[in-house]
């Protein structure tokens, strides 16, 4: 089979060597340069393209074994071939050495040599395919569907896209609030049979339980009070889709026997209606709560839970991937420049260590909102450390609380209590006063952190007024003129 497009440098201070060989190949096809010297072929070889090179050993001047190092430093890739008159092992072993990819002895055979040369020039190839291969993975990993990380954690994300995407299963998506978990469904849909067809996410958490299951099943003309016309729900929408569901886990018990119908029979009934309805949809779903735990409670169906746990992609919080937070920040970067017409804007390297230090309770979401922030804000082209939040600057540590023993003895209860109150006004702090923030660090829904703030009276921290602040005559402020905090709701 000839060879075409291969171009090959034939480096031999023998004229009668060199025409050989330059009739051999071009005979097979291969465009060929012939040089008469070890400069002569360095000089061709830093300036022109060859798949491969084909050197002799003994040559005055530049001998081949220089010759050799020279091409290597030019193009480490690049296959030498090395021809010999002597069958010596010193001189092969010694190219062999320094990188050659064979030798040929003198006298040498025509098909010995287009043997040779073939599978180095496909090793050539081999190597330039991995190369490519690499960047493509590479540029793959950088930004997926707009997720944006290199990290080791996040490649295993993004591998799992990739294999769970083309298959029918449901896939349950894992993680803290603010990782980027919707950003994950679209990216399984996109890569999907399905990527043509209708993705529809639905808020699970925000609404009342009837009118959540209109929401989705649609219903019929007098269904309840209100319901003039019909209307289709949001599994008609998706039908030949995907349907995502952001926190499952606040999903009504009530309704979750409906929506395991729908998973498991793939049919449904608008609200009011007895017509079963056929549909073809993906369920993607996500939480950021432990659905064992709140299974173990009551509070979510063990038959649900299995079926959407067939697949199941957990997401790193960002503090678990920080060699990723130069690439979040570059990109918010770019975005927020581009929006507000400050292209080229960059960040000081002060505030990027600053950023890369913090915990960041509220992940990615939360970095995304410092850095719109401070584009905004900017006045010249570097976003240095005064303009990020002071609570990021400060990174406070969140601290286990100590309770201490008094010396008559304390009871089981009111040490939970005590225990508690420090708990939540230590995530508090931790938190710069942000009760959705400190809920996350505790692990507990923002309502149920509001109801203990409530419990406890856990006050605002107060901070005092500067000198010669005249004291304002409302309620906010006490008789000793310090200024109470708002503990900040977001």
């Amino acid at each position: 089979m000839r060879k075409h497009n291969a171009a090959v440098l034939v480096i031999d201070d023998e004229e009668v060597m060199r025409d050989i060989l330059g009739t051999l190949l071009e005979r097979e096809g291969y465009s060929v340069r012939l040089a008469a010297s070890g400069q002569e072929g360095l000089d061709l070889a830093r300036s022109l393209p060859f798949d491969a090179v084909i050197v002799d050993v003994m040559m005055p001047g530049l001998d081949g074994l220089q010759v050799l190092d020279e091409l290597k430093k030019h193009d480490d890739d690049l296959p030498v071939l090395m021809i010999t008159a002597y069958a010596s092992m010193e001189s092969a072993i010694a190219a062999m050495k320094k990188g050659a990819f064979d030798y040929i002895t003198k006298p040498f055979k025509n098909d010995e040599v287009l043997v040779v040369l073939q599978n180095a020039i496909e090793r050539r190839q081999l190597v330039a395919e991995n190369v490519s291969l690499r960047q493509n993975l590479q540029a793959r990993y950088h930004k997926f569907s707009g997720i944006i990380g290199k990290s080791s954690r996040m490649k295993q994300v993004f591998d799992l896209i990739i294999q769970a995407a083309p298959s029918r299963s449901t896939i349950l998506i894992t993680g803290e609030s603010g990782t980027g978990k919707e950003l994950v469904a679209r990216a399984i849909h996109s890569n999907s049979a399905r990527s043509e067809k209708s993705f529809v996410a639905v808020n699970s958490g925000n609404l009342p339980p009837d009118l959540l299951e209109s929401t989705l099943f649609g219903h019929v003309k007098g269904a309840f009070t209100g319901a003039v016309y019909p209307k289709k729900g949001m599994f008609d929408l998706a039908d030949k889709g995907s349907i995502f569901f952001d926190e499952i886990g606040n999903i009504p018990i009530e309704t979750q026997a409906k929506l395991l119908r729908v998973m498991q029979e793939r049919e449904f009934m608008r609200l009011g209606g007895m017509e079963t309805i056929k549909v073809d949809v993906r369920i993607i779903a996500a939480t950021n709560v432990d659905l064992k735990h709140e299974m173990e409670e009551g509070r979510f169906r063990e038959d649900l839970f299995y079926r959407l746990h067939v697949i199941s992609i957990h997401l790193p919080a960002l503090r678990e991937r920080r060699d990723d937070i130069p690439l979040l920040v570059q990109h918010f970067l770019e975005k927020y420049g581009e929006e507000n017409d400050r292209k080229h804007i960059e960040i000081a390297p002060e505030a990027l260590d600053l950023m890369m230090e913090y915990d960041w309770p509220g992940n990615v979401r939360e970095l995304e909102n410092v850095i719109e922030r401070a584009v905004v804000l900017c006045t010249g082209s570097r976003i240095g450390i005064e303009l990020i939040p002071e609570h990021v600057r400060k990174n406070p540590a969140f601290q286990i609380p100590h309770v201490v023993m008094p010396a008559d003895g304390i009871s089981l209860k009111d040490v939970t209590v005590a225990y508690e109150r420090q708990w939540i006004e230590s995530a508090l702090e931790a938190a710069g006063g942000v009760q959705k923030r400190a809920a996350e660090l505790l692990r507990i829904k923002p309502t149920t952190l509001n109801e203990m703030i409530k419990r406890y009276d856990i006050r605002p921290r107060r901070k005092k007024a500067s000198a010669g602040t005249q004291e304002p005559d409302n309620g906010g402020s006490t008789e000793n003129g310090d200024e109470l905090e708002p503990v900040e709701v977001e």
